[in-house]
């Protein structure tokens, strides 16, 4: 049996989401510069979404650019910015082709005005798609995430539009970017780092966790089963007891 048909159909995360780490330390190891790591890692990308389509998960979301990362480099932040817009523009036909929808969460404004432009008219041109939604974190961090949707809540107390006896689970919910997608089921982050790194803090509270050594542009079709393979193994509880599960 294949690795691939150890994967249970009925049993798939609804919710995907990756920390897609490593690209760096990729080009590093081979001597060269650190931006060519990153344009080896978008193959990953490319391969990491056509297989989730495939299987027939229904959410993906990749961890592509952190608020924190506008910290990096000039050089390496201009080089990830076009690499973003030609890729988009790259992949909009397969995206099509898939019937993939992608999405978008983060502080968008913040992203160059061609990087918006390019972005939104492919969530555009995608948004009727159905098999998959593509979720990008760009200039995304959890925490201002949570600062912003209290912001949004408190504004509306005060405007006498919720009561503070109303605000419950489903009331954050709807105020954070993710508001029209799941909670995460899985959390893979490649490269060997055991961390979460201001991502998606509140969507991951019952979330698996997949750590995995391998640097995000050596991440195979095999990688991503094994991945789901262990997933598919572990009893998830919410705070249940095993006898209450089963």
């Amino acid at each position: 049996m294949s690795i691939k048909e150890q994967i249970d159909n009925t049993k798939l995360p609804s919710h995907l989401a990756i920390i897609m780490d490593g690209n760096g330390r990729w080009a590093k190891q081979k001597g060269l510069l650190r931006t060519l790591g990153h344009e080896s890692g978008t193959k990953s990308v490319k391969t990491t979404v056509e297989i989730c389509a495939k299987l027939g998960i229904k959410n993906l979301t990749l961890y592509a650019f952190s608020t924190e990362n506008w910290n990096r480099p000039k050089l390496e932040v201009d080089t990830l910015m076009k690499l973003l817009i030609s890729s988009l523009k790259k992949e909009l036909k397969t995206l099509s082709q898939n019937n993939i929808r992608l999405n978008a969460i983060g502080n968008l404004t913040n992203l160059p005005l061609k990087v918006q432009k390019e972005l939104n008219e492919v969530i555009q041109k995608t948004s009727e798609n159905t098999r998959m939604t593509l979720t990008l974190a760009l200039s995304y961090g959890a925490r201002e995430e949570l600062i912003q949707a209290v912001k949004k809540i408190s504004d509306k107390v005060k405007n006498n539009i919720i009561s503070t006896n109303t605000i419950d689970e489903s009331i954050i919910n709807e105020h954070l970017y993710t508001h029209n997608l799941p909670d995460v089921d899985l959390v893979i982050r490649t490269s060997g780092e055991h961390r979460i790194s201001n991502f998606l803090l509140w969507q991951i509270a019952y979330a698996e966790f997949y750590f995995i050594d391998v640097l995000w542009p050596d991440f195979s079709e095999e990688d991503l089963y094994k991945a789901i393979i262990s997933y598919q193994s572990r009893e998830r509880r919410f705070g249940k007891t095993s006898e209450q599960i089963s």
